[in-house]
């Protein structure tokens, strides 16, 4: 009897945890910076101590430890960083070093597992060395597995890597195929000579590591076996044993759950934005393998969305796959024809609205991936998470800084998600974890593809369940200046969410060493030496609890001034046919300005088109090639004022070798580290008996530069340079006739340094958009009701509704076209589009005339209704009465007898009052008689004139 008792008792009890668990505030959740400033980190894991290894794509291996709040280099992998195409351009790769996982068992064996890119041989390599005296040792390297890869085209390298509770290890490996020919679906390019551009050679090959997730388990002497239940037993002919899934674009960061063993992983997709007869857009994807699978790219996407089989030679299109029966029948496959059955994704999104996961919303996307979370893997936490997010899978995303919390069924099967703290972004998200301990830690790579970023960063997210920990927040109105440097630092934005005041203590160090310590919310600090300041702000209410966060200053050296004056031009949009004139601005305190001191080789101005999807590392790849041409520039120029040239020329060998030649020995390789090194400490025996002289009195930066002049000897010029001043014809290019893109003009300078201080770089954007404003894109909306089936149509809906686009330079602008109308069969009411500025209720600069009710589509004239009842149009003594709106999915109503009616809605060029500068632009249907729910107009187009 008292089993039964104990047995409903804890029945009920787990009943009601159930029904009463609900999510906590998000203020119980503290974000805090750990370390910024760090250059393309890529993964991150933990050993003792608390500590967090994390790698950075040029090669660094580096270690923050939680205690000292010190970041170190541990070690540094020489890795490639470049493609090289056919043709000779050579490029940024997204390869490098990928990343690193810890040994469950490293407390005793202290074993770490890396995977980077070979420097010299094309080949991607997992390898597990020692770490040792907080130091990586390099010479205890065991390569345990080898990728073939090509490096002639951009994309795709995974690198993600997670144990399990056997101690097999998983190993995401993207498809290292180019997407530059399939405008988006699937790069299945079966000519001659284009295999780097069918991805049935790589993903759906089941001869091939690349596109798939790998499950090995390593042994002690640097080996590996292979567990049972990979997709292929060993010894299967035209197989890889080591491949557990398959059929994958770019799996990113992949994580088990501890309890089923599912795999969970991000996986980002295609750039279509549209369905057409090749297939259907892309979509990125958060999956889930119960086990040994193919995953149906470059077949499926989605929901095993089919493509068709498209002939690249003549264009013709062919059927669509069959996901039951996936064919690899590619001249470039070396593996099985028959493929196993494809799985769909859990969750997948294009970059419009999803209908069936409405909540990831609409922009940019990169499924970056995360954990499943279960209490009983964290023991010994201290602020463990609360039950409520027990099972449930936390997965976030690159480009929308969102962390989704999914809700799995008790089969694992997708349920329901929500956002985890909604109102904090985690923008670039590459990596995310739970510690031991139970806190939660994300990395972000930063704002820009291929350099370091001020945003690139490791920040921990704590949960509070009691007194909730202050939240610090530091600032400077001036963060690097020339000397003396003065500045107010600020703590504004701190906040304690339990109402305690709070105390502010800064402690201002140079060099390790303490200079100054101030106190209050504000604090105003002047230095008069020059150099590198770490300011710390920690914030403590009075029950003890304190937060940090900190700030580097640069003291000596005042960063330039870029700008691209547009001549008077829009700054906001581009007009087709009509020249805009420009002229590159650049001022530099210590340096002087150009065209004077700054000669215009210094300084490096880009012009790119950006389709309305695109690829932001082509982009990137661009942008850095122009960069290394200026800085090309810059180290030229100190090489002359060195004693370089009693040595070395630039085509003949003297003393020592030439430039291109030693340009042509490194070419492709990520050697700007060791060289420039070199260059410091002097050395022999490469390129004879002669040994050059040491140089001490250069700084690093300065010979990092003389370097990427040496090395950009061997490359070609970048393609997407412009003069610094000139006429732009901005056409959309006839490649993209259907694009609503943009245009960016980018011109930047880095200036010499001051007082050992590194150079700094400025960068001025000017993004010119295409005149048609994407209205399903506003930048924000109220009462807007977006549908995509069984057509896509954007309602405009209640009381005041509107579309609102941020900053729009309205000088020039004399008229906006708006596309909109009033459906009866959608019970519309009618209503006027008011254009105004700065506020919902600002001033109107422009108007519509009366947007009447129709039956457009085929529809007959309505029956005529009372003219007083709720939802008749302004300004009509008789309404068009709006029937009920068929129910989702039920035909049509046939047309009636009478004239043809033309079908969507009627442009009006709307004049507008003269307006320069920059505004907030609203865009407000009104109606005051309109109902609550119900639909004012349906808005399709505007367009800037």
């Amino acid at each position: 009897m008292l089993k039964k008792l104990l047995a409903i008792s804890a029945l009920l009890f787990s009943t009601s945890s159930v029904i009463l668990a609900q999510a906590p505030d998000e203020n119980r959740f503290v974000k805090s910076v750990l370390v910024e400033k760090l250059d393309e980190p890529m993964e991150f894991t933990f050993i003792t101590g608390g500590k967090i290894l994390f790698v950075e794509r040029k090669g660094d291996v580096k270690q923050y430890d939680p205690e000292t709040k010190e970041t170190k280099v541990v070690g540094h992998i020489n890795t490639n960083t470049k493609y090289k195409n056919r043709l000779g351009q050579v490029r940024e790769a997204e390869e490098g070093l990928m990343g690193i996982v810890a040994d469950p068992n490293f407390k005793t064996n202290n074993w770490v597992y890396v995977y980077y890119a070979h420097p010299t041989e094309t080949n991607h390599v997992l390898s597990r060395m020692e770490y040792k005296d907080e130091q990586l040792v390099l010479n205890s390297e065991k390569v345990m597995l080898n990728v073939p890869v090509q490096r002639e085209e951009c994309c795709h390298t995974g690198g993600g890597m997670v144990f399990d509770n056997s101690g097999n290890l998983f190993l995401t490996v993207g498809n290292n195929t180019s997407n530059s020919n399939s405008d988006g679906y699937a790069p299945i390019d079966e000519r001659p000579g284009q295999a780097y551009w069918d991805d049935q050679r790589g993903a759906a090959n089941t001869n091939d590591y690349r596109g798939k997730i790998l499950r090995i388990h390593p042994e002690k002497d640097g080996s590996y076996t292979i567990p049972k239940g990979n997709l292929f037993a060993p010894g299967t002919p035209k197989t890889k044993p080591e491949i557990y899934t398959m059929g994958h674009r770019n799996p990113w960061r992949v994580s088990v759950d501890s309890k089923t063993g599912y795999i969970y992983w991000g996986e980002v997709g295609p750039d279509a934005s549209v369905d057409n007869e090749r297939g259907p857009r892309g979509y990125d994807e958060f999956n889930q393998a119960k086990g040994p699978g193919f995953f149906g790219w470059p077949y499926f996407i989605g929901n095993n969305k089919a493509y068709n089989d498209v002939n690249f030679e003549t264009l013709a299109i062919g059927p669509k796959f069959d996901a039951a029966h996936p064919i690899n029948d590619s001249p470039n496959n070396t593996g099985l024809r028959e493929l196993p059955p494809a799985q769909g994704a859990m969750i997948y999104y294009p970059y419009g609205l999803s209908e069936e996961f409405p909540l990831v919303g609409a922009s940019g996307r990169s499924a970056t991936g995360g954990p499943v979370y279960h209490r009983s893997d964290f023991p010994n936490a201290k602020r463990a998470f609360p039950a409520y997010y027990e099972n449930k899978w936390l997965a976030i995303e690159f480009m929308r800084g969102w962390i989704m919390s999914i809700t799995l069924d008790e089969n694992g099967n997708y349920k329901s998600m929500e956002r985890f703290m909604p109102n904090t972004s985690f923008g670039s998200a590459i990596d995310m974890k739970f510690s031991p301990d139970g806190d939660l830690y994300v990395l972000e790579y930063g704002s820009a593809w291929f350099k370091g970023n001020d945003n690139a960063r490791i920040v921990k997210v704590e949960y509070q369940g009691g007194n909730r920990k202050p939240v610090a927040v530091a600032g400077a109105s001036k963060t690097q200046g020339s000397l003396p440097m003065s500045t107010t630092l600020s703590a504004e934005g701190s906040k304690d969410y339990d109402g305690d005041k709070l105390t502010y203590t800064w402690t201002v160090k140079k060099d390790g060493k303490l200079v100054k310590s101030l106190t209050g919310e504000k604090a105003n600090l002047n230095l008069t030496t020059a150099g590198k300041y770490m300011v710390v702000l920690t914030v403590k209410d009075p029950k003890g609890l304190s937060n940090v966060a900190a700030l580097q200053l640069l003291a000596g050296n005042e960063p330039p001034q870029v700008d691209v004056d547009l001549q008077g031009a829009n700054q906001t949009f581009y007009m087709p046919n009509k020249k805009i004139n420009y002229q590159v601005k650049v001022t530099d305190k210590e340096d002087g300005s150009l065209g004077k001191e700054i000669g215009e080789e210094s300084v490096a101005t880009t012009l790119d088109y950006i389709p309305d999807t695109y690829d932001p590392i082509e982009m990137s790849q661009s942008h850095r090639k122009a960069d290394s041409d200026l800085f090309a520039a810059a180290g030229l120029k100190l090489i002359n004022k060195n004693d370089c040239k009693s040595c070395h020329l630039k085509e003949v060998r003297s003393v020592g070798p030439a430039y291109k030649e030693v340009a042509e020995k490194y070419k492709g390789q990520n050697v700007v580290e060791q060289l420039s090194n070199k260059i410091i400490t002097g050395g022999s025996g490469v390129w004879g008996e002669h040994a050059m002289s040491a140089h001490p009195s250069l700084t690093k930066a300065d010979t990092k530069l003389m370097v990427e002049y040496i090395m950009s000897l061997g490359e070609a010029q970048a393609s997407n340079k412009i003069a610094l001043k000139g006429d732009l014809d901005l056409k959309v290019p006839a490649k993209f006739t259907n694009s609503k893109g943009v245009y960016v003009i980018r011109a930047t300078y880095m200036d010499k340094g001051k007082n050992k201080i590194p150079s700094a770089q400025t960068e001025k954007w000017v993004m010119l958009r295409n005149p048609k404003m994407d209205v399903e894109k506003a930048d924000v909306t109220s009462g807007i009701q977006q549908l995509i089936t069984p057509m896509r149509s954007t309602n405009m809906v209640g009381k005041n509704p509107y579309l609102m686009y941020k900053a729009i330079d309205l000088t020039g602008i004399s008229s906006f076209e708006i596309g909109a109308s009033a459906q009866a069969r959608t019970s519309a009411a009618g209503g006027v589009v008011e254009i105004r500025i700065d506020s919902p209720n600002g001033p109107v600069i422009g108007k519509t005339t009366m947007i009447e009710v129709s039956n457009a589509g085929g529809f007959g004239p309505a029956p005529v209704a009372n003219p007083n009842q709720k939802g008749a149009p302004l300004g009509t003594g008789v309404a068009n009465a709006a029937p009920a709106a068929p129910a989702q999915g039920a035909p049509a109503a046939p047309a009636q007898a009478g004239p043809p009616r033309r079908f969507g809605p009627s442009a009006q060029n709307v004049a507008i009052q003269a307006t320069s500068g920059m505004h907030d632009l609203y865009f407000v249907a009104v109606n005051p008689n309109a109902g609550e729910q119900q639909i004012v107009v349906q808005i399709s187009s505007i367009e800037a004139k």
